[in-house]
């Protein structure tokens, strides 16, 4: 009986992977599933529960950065993403000490910070780095 307790284990991880579809528990599925296996063989419940273990972080590890990059190949960036390395005028000197800062991107203005406290001046090319909230961080472009 103790051998049906992985297959409710693995059928569990499988729901949840299926109601998340992040790629989160699969992982531990394969070990459940390697782990009913051992338990068929006839090894005890410390040896079953090792081959859960190392099976599950064995496959996290080694698979799941393939797996990400297969699946997220096709996936292009939307709306913030975009921004990200793009160029953009400075339309208000950017000054991380007085909170100011404008830039214009794509026909659109947004608030800009510096990623150092350097004060950027009007007019300047910048490069966006990361967008936060409603903010983008950015610094000086190389002319």
């Amino acid at each position: 009986m103790q051998n049906y307790y992985w297959l409710i284990i693995m059928v569990i991880f499988l729901i949840i992977e299926i109601i998340t579809l992040g790629l989160s528990t699969i992982w531990f599925a394969a070990g459940a599933l390697v782990s009913y296996i051992t338990a068929l063989l006839g090894a005890n419940l410390a040896v079953q529960i090792i081959v859960f273990l190392v099976v599950s972080i064995v496959a996290l590890i080694f698979t799941r950065p393939i797996a990400l990059r297969f699946f997220n190949k096709d996936r292009e960036k939307t709306n913030v993403d975009t921004i990200i390395g793009m160029t953009a005028k400075v339309l208000e000197d950017i000054d991380n000490r007085n909170s100011t800062g404008k830039v214009i991107i794509n026909g659109i203005e947004w608030m800009a910070r510096a990623v150092s406290d350097e004060v950027i001046a009007a007019g300047t090319m910048i490069v966006v780095k990361e967008v936060s909230g409603v903010k983008v961080i950015c610094e000086k472009a190389d002319n």
